[in-house]
């Protein structure tokens, strides 16, 4: 069986329209389209919905067996909705039991979920959907007003702008220009780098799943507060190392004394942290994830890697004598050879997975 794909990244279906995803089946999509065009005319995730039910028909047409899909994300477009967007076609996958899929899109955003869908069945082929509109100056002009009236499109564009001339006219205001440059150079790179790995969002979704987890009495909690005190206890006692040895090594040495002597810290908390995600998806499924022995493997893998480096260039800048080299070479290998373990378990659950998953049904 053969399942068109439509992807509605930003969760206009469900902020507009209130309907939930995933959305499966020919009548259900076609509602779902009429109902945010509705509620919104101008969205261009109405075409890409209706695009899907044409494809649908022009499939069947020719003899096919498919269905049609509408998944959803999130309002806040990164690591959430995508998240959401793939337990939703894993949800729909189980439902319908397709082989291959055909990705409907709207635009560049929404085949960025092209890895995530790939990755769990076939991908045929994009079919791209574009409005046409007039290209006069008018048009213009109001289209970017409307676009403007996006509260994504205003955080990423207006904002930075906002902050800009705010500090440097705070900075102006008191006589210390100079210093509102500097705050304003380190708060734009905070941001920008914010901005570019989704840091935001990530924090957004820790304490919403850390209330989640306190309400619900759920382990990971506390697993994961025993995780931060481990990292603050790591950083305080190499502070104190690191301050010891200001008087009597050079800033290189210090610096990889404080790698050195924090990773053990930092890999027991690594371990800790994905011990008590671990403990949760049991209770949650009634078995132990196999994706913790993947994380584990590959967190004590790149710890090894990590310290061996660091501990063969403390040896080579002549800071230590007492480690032989080949027991430097030694963890560098291991650690080495548990991260591409981890690979080739992670490949072997995949498979696992896969023949787990009945075979369609055929009808006739």
């Amino acid at each position: 069986m053969r399942l068109v794909v439509c992807v509605d990244r930003d969760d206009d279906l469900g902020r507009k329209a209130k309907v939930e995803g995933p959305v499966i089946g020919r009548a259900n999509v076609l509602d779902a389209a009429v109902r945010l065009a509705t509620a919104d005319p101008e969205d261009a995730d109405t075409n890409a919905a209706f695009a899907a039910v044409s494809l649908l028909d022009e499939l069947r047409g020719a003899g096919e067996e498919c269905e049609v899909c509408v998944l959803t994300g999130a309002a806040k477009v990164g690591i959430v909705s995508d998240r959401r967007v793939a337990e939703q076609f894993d949800r729909v996958l189980a439902q319908v039991h397709a082989t291959t899929a055909y990705l409907v899109s709207d635009g560049a955003e929404d085949e960025y979920l092209y890895p995530i869908l790939s990755s769990r069945v076939k991908i045929d082929g994009i079919r791209r959907v574009f409005v046409r509109q007039s290209a006069t100056i008018e048009s213009t002009y109001y289209t970017v007003i409307r676009a403007l009236k996006d509260p994504k499109l205003r955080a990423k564009t207006v904002l930075p702008l906002a902050l800009v001339l705010l500090i440097l006219g705070i900075a102006a205001a008191g006589g210390v220009l100079l210093w509102g440059v500097i705050g304003l150079a380190i708060l734009l790179g905070v941001y920008l780098i914010f901005w570019t790995f989704d840091i935001d969002e990530a924090i957004i979704e820790s304490i919403r799943s850390a209330s989640s987890d306190v309400r619900q009495g759920s382990v990971a909690f506390g697993f994961g507060l025993f995780t931060f005190a481990l990292i603050g206890v790591g950083f305080v006692g190499i502070h104190y190392l690191y301050n010891g040895a200001a008087t009597s090594t050079t800033l290189l040495s210090r610096v990889l004394l404080f790698l050195q002597s924090g990773m053990v810290w930092w890999v027991l908390a690594a371990l800790t942290w994905e011990t008590g995600r671990a403990i949760r998806r049991m209770f949650i499924r009634g078995r132990f994830p196999r994706s913790f022995i993947v994380a584990t493997t590959s967190i004590i893998g790149t710890g090894l890697v990590s310290y061996g480096i660091v501990f063969l260039v403390r040896y080579l800048q002549g800071n230590t004598s007492a480690t032989p080299i080949f027991l430097l070479a030694g963890l560098i290998v291991t650690g080495l050879g548990l991260v591409i373990g981890a690979g080739v378990l992670q490949q072997y659950f995949r498979s696992l997975a896969r023949r787990s998953v009945p075979p369609p049904t055929t009808v006739g």
